[in-house]
């Protein structure tokens, strides 16, 4: 897999974490840099490491699927994009939260990684090429960078355009799914 690709995938991954960011610049207005260091952190580290843990159970059970991991790949990575662009549409309420608490950067770095989760069990469907510590380092990295600028331009501009972006993450995931299927298909 081309790092190119690595790095559409951990942009189109981000965009429920930035949602999150925006909410959270938004619930604390004066949050100082070391308190959204550890925000960005949370997010980062388990949407890198949720695709590790991905590919190694997707890795335990494609000897049994291999026939069909193309399609599953697909599938996986179109519903996610489908429930990022569902839930985009939905009222945000969490304006009211403190996202420094340790149980709600747990919730939300677990709730905004499952994507990623499938993403990578996706990858050991496809067989990558691509180290997957690596992937992961790159999809937490992008998710870090992401999550501190999500979290200032909640403090900065509001969510104005939070929505939008989750929209443009589903759509991502949806035509990175489409790819796997159609090179396979090409193969064939």
């Amino acid at each position: 897999m081309e790092v190119i690709t690595i790095f559409i995938i951990a942009i189109g991954l981000c965009f429920d974490s930035f949602a999150v960011s925006v909410s959270s610049g938004l619930a604390m207005r004066d949050i100082t840099f070391l308190k959204a260091l550890r925000i960005a952190f949370f997010l980062a580290l388990f949407q890198g490491g949720m695709p590790v843990l991905g590919w190694i159970l997707g890795y335990e059970v494609k000897d049994y699927i291999s026939d069909y991991d193309h399609w599953i790949a697909f599938t996986l990575l179109s519903i996610v994009g489908v429930k990022m662009i569902i839930e985009s549409f939905k009222k945000d309420e969490s304006c009211r939260i403190n996202p420094l608490n340790i149980y709600f950067l747990l919730t939300i770095s677990v709730a905004t990684s499952i994507d990623a989760l499938v993403v990578g069990v996706s990858f050991a469907l496809i067989s990558i090429n691509t180290p997957i510590l690596l992937i992961g380092f790159i999809i937490g990295s992008v998710t870090f960078i992401v999550a501190m600028l999500g979290i200032l331009f909640g403090k900065k501009t509001g969510a104005k355009y939070g929505k939008r972006m989750e929209i443009l993450g589903g759509v991502i995931l949806i035509g990175i799914g489409l790819k796997i299927l159609l090179e396979h298909l090409n193969q064939v």
